[in-house]
């Protein structure tokens, strides 16, 4: 395989903001008269979309909400999102993130965002911070009716870069997921891609079981290495 797209999960791995997320999550719960379990939002929402997460914690509680409802809460908590990022002089990103899509960008090399996040969260943080232009395509939850670990989004993203980019002649072996959830890596591995875990929200020994390379920090990833080790795969 030759290196030809990175693909970033969002939440965990682009912007620090996963307690934010968890506290719009228990305020829409309260709004339904229920309370979020402690250990419950890591459970059954970390690396999964809000739609699923949602879903199954109103199910647990015997609530069988229509899509249409459950579309209704997610556009309540974009819109409570969007004030959320107001109140912060400057977003949360991950230290290190902006050299990576650099370093990326310089080799040439596609750029795609895959995440159960609402489209117009990410579009959101992309724009503040400047980065709108660098993502060829950006996969989010409002684009498939799954969530990870299931791999559609990532098959997904190599669909509409290959549309976008028919030169490229992309396969799922061709693209390099970088996670920061079991979950993630799992959809990731599963869509035939190799894996990049960062021990952003998950211990370092627990993602390194499963992702092919494991890093605490943007800057320990060597990028040239990977790209060598993707060429000694192909040969």
């Amino acid at each position: 395989m030759s290196l030809k797209a990175v693909l970033f999960d969002f939440n965990g791995i682009m912007i620090n903001d996963e307690s934010i997320h968890q506290r719009l999550i228990e305020e829409i719960l309260l709004s339904e008269n229920l309370v979020l379990k402690p250990g419950e939002y890591e459970e059954i929402c970390l690396g999964r979309s809000d739609r699923a997460c949602l879903r199954d914690i109103l199910n647990s509680r015997g609530r069988v909400v229509s899509e249409d409802d459950l579309t209704g809460l997610l556009v309540r908590k974009a819109q409570s999102y969007a004030v959320e990022l107001e109140k912060l002089e400057k977003l949360p990103l991950y230290p290190g993130l902006e050299d990576l899509i650099f370093q990326i960008r310089s080799r040439d090399i596609k750029l795609g965002i895959v995440s159960g996040a609402i489209r117009q969260e990410i579009e959101l943080v992309l724009e503040r911070s400047k980065l709108a232009e660098v993502f060829s395509v950006i996969v989010s939850g409002d684009d498939i009716t799954t969530s990870k670990p299931e791999p559609d989004g990532y098959k997904l993203a190599v669909q509409l870069l290959n549309q976008k980019h028919p030169q490229l002649n992309l396969q799922a072996k061709d693209c390099l997921a970088i996670e920061d959830t079991p979950s993630g890596i799992t959809a990731a591995k599963r869509a035939g891609m190799q894996v990049v875990g960062v021990a952003n929200t998950y211990p370092f020994h627990m993602l390194q079981r499963q992702a092919n390379w494991t890093i605490d920090y943007f800057t320990d990833l060597e990028l040239e290495r990977v790209q060598e080790v993707c060429l000694q795969l192909e040969a």
